[in-house]
């Protein structure tokens, strides 16, 4: 029996013999959430993380007293191997088990597949719809025009990071010379576009010295890269890896002693930072909803306990806290573990959150909440990585500022 299967089956079981002492409301059974991510390859240190983090949420939850009059939220975990046409077939799973709602998060490839066999199976199976809880799949056109009624992200999009980003950088005079590199997919290419556009918009005078894609998940040396940056002469490098690729992209500037500042999407994620070593300080900055060290919000009791819980990981997905928040929110309120009742209680929903407010856009069912700039630090209370190194704050974007134009036209049901 594998870990993970052994992981439901003991859930499954604590969750048999409490039956009896829960109310009425509560004995329908737990509300499900299939988490559809790599659990094995090359990325699932990256899903595992994240797998760990759904089922901390999902006991928060619970002991505050579950949703809709007393259900528990549970989370079963699918092992997508990080293939779109592998999570079809963990959908079709979920779905066969009566799970209603899927989360996924780990590449924009498998979130449009996603998006495309939820919007077909909901058409014609109108009373057992599914809503997908996307929580860091950023590519723009999932709220823009490939949007659908039943897809919420929870994470800011490419191109809202890479504005905040590109504003950053239009204050930094001195830079003159960057290297754009990313995984050859959506979501890299769209981070790759939106670099050019906005710099050449905002810092015309900056020179892109160099533009490239890579193979996802499968390079293993980054340093025929380094190189390539090295003798075009870059001043500064972007890029929206995550992952592995990002820990060993890193890991090869710092080995080749090639100290330049990186703007990035995932510097904190795991195994980054452990991979940059002290090398990366002050140089490495990362576009997130939150870091550790954001002062006086009280979340230091939640870091504390997620960290004495899994030592090995640290309390990264902050935008999943609030996913939880608002879901378990509209399922209060409603009454109702349905989908379309939920789906309809999130669009427009406003809550206060830890860094501020997030509200859930009608029009396009993106999540607008504040943006932080930080960067790689000594002397911090919360490190990364067990490394002793953390984030600390350049600079906080207020949520109306990361707002976008977009492109939706939402298809409701019944519509």
């Amino acid at each position: 029996m594998s870990k993970l299967t052994r992981r439901q089956v003991v859930g499954s079981g604590l969750a048999a013999a409490a039956l009896t002492s829960l109310p009425a409301s509560a004995q329908a059974g737990p509300v499900r959430i299939a988490y559809i991510d790599p659990l094995s390859g090359f990325m699932a240190p990256v899903g595992d993380g994240g797998l760990k983090q759904f089922e901390f949420e999902c006991e928060r939850i619970n002991a505050a007293g579950g949703v809709a009059g007393g259900r528990k939220l549970e989370v079963v975990g699918l092992d997508n191997k990080l293939n779109p046409q592998e999570s079809i077939v963990q959908l079709e799973k979920a779905i066969d088990q009566g799970i209603r709602y899927v989360a996924q998060g780990n590449g924009s490839s498998v979130a449009s597949a996603l998006v495309d066999a939820i919007e077909k199976h909901n058409a014609r199976n109108p009373r057992q719809a599914v809503m997908y809880l996307n929580y860091a799949a950023v590519d723009p056109m999932f709220t823009n025009d490939k949007c659908s009624f039943w897809h919420f992200r929870f994470d800011a999009d490419s191109d809202m990071k890479m504005s905040a980003l590109t504003d950053y950088i239009k204050g930094l005079p001195d830079l003159k010379r960057i290297y754009i590199i990313g995984q050859d997919y959506s979501f890299g290419k769209a981070v790759a576009d939106a670099a050019v556009k906005m710099l050449g918009t905002k810092r015309p005078d900056i020179q892109i010295v160099g533009n490239e894609l890579h193979p996802l998940a499968r390079v293993r040396d980054f340093s025929p890269y380094i190189t390539k940056m090295r003798a075009a002469g870059a001043q500064a490098v972007i890029t929206g890896n995550w992952g592995n690729d990002m820990q060993l992209l890193i890991k090869a500037s710092s080995d080749a002693g090639f100290n330049v500042p990186y703007f990035t999407y995932y510097g904190g994620g795991l195994g980054a930072v452990a991979g940059m070593g002290k090398s990366a300080v002050g140089l490495v900055r990362q576009i997130t909803e939150w870091h550790a060290n954001i002062p006086d919000i009280g979340m230091d009791d939640i870091v504390r306990s997620f960290k004495a819980k899994h030592r090995e990981l640290d309390y990264y997905y902050y935008r999943v806290k609030v996913m939880f928040d608002m879901l378990s929110k509209a399922m209060n309120d409603t009454k109702s573990v349905e989908p379309r009742d939920v789906a309809l209680a999130l669009e427009g929903m406003e809550i206060k959150i830890e860094t501020g407010m997030a509200s859930m856009r009608k029009d396009n069912h993106q999540l607008i909440q504040p943006l932080y700039i930080s960067t790689l630090s000594e002397n911090v209370k919360f490190d990364v990585d067990n490394t002793g190194l953390g984030f600390k704050t350049d600079i906080r974007i207020d949520g109306p500022a990361t707002s976008m134009a977009s492109t939706c036209q939402m298809r409701r049901p019944g519509a």
